[in-house]
């Protein structure tokens, strides 16, 4: 409140006799109210249903990413990697689901063709036996019919095949995932690092494609060709002139000149030995998957002409009908229980894998420059858990290997101890 104060009063001697009044007003203090900040949360009253809350509420919130293009590129990769590694997460999932759903689908065609077949087979026999014969012989005949359909269906995709397929992709790209996962743990990624991430990923979908129709593997090619699932378009600059005669020092980044010839001692066993082995026996697996394949659908459909003949030809047809039946059962089941398509599949990917380690090895030492490399102990190491041995007994068969190339004695064993 202003209070008034009454200075003084002048009664001027003029005519007019005018009265001059001055009021003064005493000057309040300054009040500073403090600027409410815009970017924090300021609370703000809610009295829905007859309670007062307070919610807290962004007001100017500038959200911005990290701005990588103007960082580092050492930002940029990291932030490329870990979206990189969410898409391999999701590939681990859907290669996991859709290989336990194949697997259902292997046992469940098996068991139904089975029953099917052996259902028509027994009708089959007891219509040769001279009971209701017309009615068993179109019965049976239907079921073998639809028996060589579903057979023809499902030794055309392979089901355990199938499996074996997305079971290698799950485990191969859990691998890409834990690769990823160190880079960024271990120290700072760089953009080759993403894309060469990148690269990989693209290379496992082709190598393992989830659709059926139009991108499936060739179930029954004219021979076995190792399952390729790494970037082929990877250049190495090569040195050719001096190459083997190079002199290398032992602190050149931990290569020497006998680790050089270690590891091209180990690429001529795996292709001697491991490599000829798995081509042997995936092609032999090919073959009786091949002959399996073709057995099972003849049989039924053998099965299936011979009931619709019926009994109008003395019994054999009904005859004929069930032994071929039994027949076909036997062949599906051990085509499909004893799942050739999946070990036809399983000898493909292990060829694979003697193929990128041989393929590592090469490109790493056609490196000229030994400080591009990987070092050569840490190499060295890689190479020996990849084929289950330790250090020295990765040095031992290297050792074996010279001297009965020397010898001209082929060596007795193979580079790899897991398979």
């Amino acid at each position: 409140m202003a209070s008034l104060q009454a200075s003084s009063f002048v009664v001027s001697s003029s005519s007019s006799k005018q009265i001059h009044a001055a009021i003064l007003v005493p000057k309040l203090p300054s009040i500073r109210v403090p600027k409410l900040p815009t970017q924090q949360s300021h609370l703000e009253l809610n009295t829905r249903d007859g309670y007062i809350n307070t919610i807290p509420v962004e007001k100017n919130v500038d959200v911005r990413t990290t701005s990588v293009q103007e960082s580092s590129s050492v930002s940029m990769a990291t932030v490329q990697l870990y979206a990189i590694l969410e898409t391999v997460a999701d590939r681990v999932e859907m290669h996991k689901n859709i290989g336990e759903q194949r697997e259902n689908w292997n046992s469940l065609l098996l068991n139904s063709i089975n029953m099917i077949t052996l259902t028509a087979a027994t009708m089959a026999g007891v219509a040769a036996t001279g009971g209701a014969g017309v009615g068993l012989d179109l019965a049976s005949t239907v079921l073998f019919s639809a028996a060589t359909g579903m057979l023809v269906m499902m030794n055309k995709i392979q089901p355990s095949q199938l499996v074996e397929e997305q079971r290698n992709a799950t485990r191969l790209f859990k691998q890409l995932q834990s690769h990823i996962q160190t880079v960024l743990t271990v120290g700072s990624p760089s953009k080759e690092d993403a894309k060469d991430a990148m690269k990989k990923v693209l290379a496992l979908d082709k190598a393992f494609p989830l659709p059926l129709l139009g991108v499936m593997l060739e179930k029954f090619p004219e021979t076995l060709e190792p399952a390729v699932w790494w970037p082929r378009n990877q250049t190495q600059k090569t040195n050719h002139e001096n190459h083997f005669n190079r002199k290398v020092d032992q602190s050149n980044n931990g290569w020497t000149e006998e680790l050089e010839m270690e590891m091209r001692e180990v690429v001529e066993v795996i292709k001697r030995k491991d490599s000829e082995d798995y081509d042997r026996l995936g092609n032999k697996a090919l073959k009786i998957n091949k002959v399996l394949a073709k057995a099972g659908p003849l049989l039924t459909g053998i099965a299936a002409l011979g009931s619709f003949m019926g009994s109008s030809h003395g019994h054999w047809g009904t005859i004929v009908a069930a032994v071929a039946g039994a027949l076909a059962s036997s062949v599906n089941t051990f085509e499909h229980g004893g799942q050739v398509g999946m070990v036809f599949e399983m000898y493909r990917n292990n060829a694979g894998f003697f193929k990128l380690v041989q393929e590592s090895i090469k490109s790493t030492l056609d490196e000229s420059d030994v400080e591009k490399r990987e070092n050569g102990e840490l190499f060295e190491m890689k190479v020996a858990l990849q084929l289950g041995r330790s250090l020295s007994q990765l040095r031992d068969l290297a050792k074996k290997s010279t001297y009965s190339r020397i010898e001209g004695s082929p060596i007795d064993e193979c580079a790899s101890k897991l398979f």
